[in-house]
């Protein structure tokens, strides 16, 4: 079969080239067309010629075109996939910069918080923007597969306003199930049959079985609480088990940001969070890690560009969601995953508007969601407080409202129990101000913020954090690497 998918924000080199490889271990997929589109020139010729030696090296017919031209690359697309960061780690920088000032740590900032919150405001036009080439150059009926953050509100906008067949796409219960597995002693995954839903970043292992065998939550406490790694790593996660009573997908960092109990203040932000990994509550973790990462790719092209000679491995395939779609829509094998969605219904205690993650089956006729789920109540309860700020940020940016958009981050849990509603307006003031290059919906508000920020009197600290490392240098990185390398 032959159709063509378009990547937006193909630059993020990494995650194409993973989403490339998956996709042609479909064997019928060999003949499809790739079209790479991003802002990036530099970051576009690297990922083609990585994608191009794949193809030369294992004799394929796959064809792979690159352009900074997005309708180009969206016309006739049967699917389009996005990796996009809108604004790039420059903007991102701010997102986790400002907030330090007024006490809010956050580890990542992509999802809500402060940083998510305005990463959305960045995303949400440039978002509608591909609806609309959607609309108007690729193939009729097609699918819009988001893999950006911020994942609720980017999907949110993208069928409420952007009006195209989406689909938000995460592996945060992969992860999950993952470990559940390893603590339970189970070989894999797959030994487990649960029920995990909620909302992105925030969906719960509801139902678990080990081998047809319920799993409680006395069970699982003990298992973490035993494990010689995760214990340490995943305090708070196995803390908010023991007290709501189901594991949570989210990485201890992640989680962190969504509660308004973790990091509220310094000193219990090192009790609960675990610094061996940046994923497990770091300040500003991401952020590190994804500026170390680009460096690294810069610095080490020669080797990617080597490792792309290698054979495709179908027994390598990833479990990211994008390529088992793909399978399930166009040959009909089915195909059950998490799927980030409109809710109509699907979770009962969850308001109809909102986007939520839960099983789906997959076939030609579509994404069809396992309806009728209910959530623990306070599963609901923490969703719903997520839920609310999203609503209010999507409309905030599509309207270009900067005082729905302060009531947003105020409603926030975390930035509610560490900043009051004066820093919550100036630093909103702030952020508006220092990312206007990416917000052009809030043109119009910017001078008047200026003009506030230079009479305002609320205090703010240059803080680091609570927790915060420097970006490695490349020369540092390969000490690390070569030491693994050794050890293991």
């Amino acid at each position: 079969m032959s159709f063509k998918i378009a990547i937006i924000g193909a630059g993020s080199v990494g995650f194409t080239k993973k989403l490339f490889t998956d996709i042609l271990c479909v064997p019928e997929f060999q003949d499809i067309e790739f079209a790479l589109t991003d802002i990036s020139e530099h970051n576009l010729g690297m990922i083609k010629a990585i994608l191009d030696r794949i193809v030369e090296s294992n004799k394929l017919p796959t064809k792979v075109t690159a352009t900074t031209n997005r309708r180009e690359a969206l016309e006739g697309a049967r699917y389009i996939i996005s990796c996009v960061r809108v604004g790039g780690l420059e903007a991102y920088a701010d997102d986790i910069r400002i907030p330090l000032k007024y006490g809010i740590d956050q580890c990542v900032g992509d999802t809500i918080c402060a940083g998510g919150i305005l990463y959305g405001q960045r995303n949400i036009p440039v978002i509608l923007d591909f609806c609309r080439d959607i609309r108007e150059v690729a193939a009729t009926g097609a699918k819009f597969l988001n893999y950006a953050n911020p994942m609720a509100m980017n999907t949110w906008a993208a069928i409420e306003y952007g009006k195209v067949d989406t689909v938000g796409l995460c592996h945060g219960v992969q992860h999950g199930a993952a470990q559940i597995a390893e603590v339970l002693g189970a070989k894999s995954s797959r030994e487990l049959d649960y029920v995990c839903s909620g909302i992105n970043h925030q969906t719960w292992f509801i139902e678990l079985k080990l081998n047809g065998r319920t799993i409680g939550k006395d069970e699982l406490v003990a298992a973490f609480e035993a494990h010689p790694v995760y214990s340490k790593q995943e305090k708070l996660r196995i803390d908010v088990l023991k007290r709501f009573g189901v594991y949570s997908t989210e990485s201890n960092g992640h989680l962190s940001e969504y509660l308004p109990w973790y990091r509220k203040r310094p000193e219990e932000i090192t009790r609960w969070i675990d610094m061996s990994d940046w994923i497990h509550g770091e300040t500003g973790g991401y952020l590190r890690y994804s500026t170390e990462t680009r460096n690294w790719f810069e610095t080490e092209y020669p080797q990617f560009l080597e490792a792309a000679s290698k054979p495709i491995d179908p027994a390598k395939r990833s479990n990211e969601h994008a390529s088992h779609i793909l399978e399930a829509l166009e040959t009909n094998r089915v195909y059950r995953g998490h799927f980030n969605v409109k809710n109509n219904g699907v979770i009962t205690n969850l308001p109809q508007d909102s986007i939520i993650e839960s099983p789906g089956f997959v076939d030609r006729f579509g994404i069809n969601m396992a309806a009728g789920i209910t959530l623990p109540e306070a599963c609901a309860a923490t969703c719903m407080a997520s839920i609310n700020v999203q609503r209010m940020s999507v409309h905030a940016a599509i309207a270009g409202d900067i005082d729905l958009l302060k009531l947003a981050v105020l409603h926030d849990p975390l930035v509610g129990a560490v900043s009051t509603p004066e820093e919550v307006w100036q630093m909103v003031d702030e952020m508006v101000v220092a990312e206007a290059a990416w917000l052009p919906q809030y043109a119009h508000a910017v001078p008047a913020a200026k003009e506030r920020l230079s009479k305002s009197k609320v205090k703010t600290r240059e803080w680091a954090g609570a927790a915060r490392r420097s970006v490695r240098s490349i020369e540092e990185l390969r000490a690390e690497k070569a030491a693994l390398k050794q050890a293991g």
